[in-house]
């Protein structure tokens, strides 16, 4: 996924949550932790100190910690932002950024075994099977 695109989404996701864009420093955290820069690389494109940079990546990890509802750092933040993007298109364009969602999704499970009638003879077993044959 590209970095634009990634960006665009956290964006979407922090003012969904907060009511706020990202500010361009914000912007440039995001871009350089994604480009695996140093916080001190990531000040000096954005034109503040690396102390100044790492307090405001800080403080946006733990926001999109609390928006996506899982542990977000800069080892992981590309990984988490791949799988919340997948999951908010899977759930449609029309779905909020952490809804709560009650119920659970099994991909894995297979259709429950109709049981046979203990009481039905043969003849209605083969008439049942060839209903689903039609």
């Amino acid at each position: 996924m590209q970095v634009h695109e990634l960006l665009q989404f956290v964006d979407e996701a922090v003012y969904t949550k907060t009511g706020k864009h990202l500010n361009d420093l914000q912007r440039g955290v995001i871009e350089g932790t994604l480009k695996y820069q140093t916080y001190s690389d990531i000040a000096d494109i954005c034109g503040c100190s690396p102390g100044h940079a790492k307090d405001v990546g800080y403080e946006l990890l733990q926001m999109l910690s609390n928006i996506f509802d899982e542990p977000v750092d800069k080892g992981n933040l590309k990984s988490v932002l791949e799988r919340q993007r997948s999951i908010n298109i899977s759930l449609g364009e029309n779905s909020t950024i952490n809804s709560n969602i009650v119920g659970c999704i099994n991909f894995n499970s297979k259709q429950p075994k109709i049981k046979p009638n203990k009481n039905s003879s043969d003849t209605s077993s083969s008439r049942q099977n060839s209903n689903y044959q039609t």
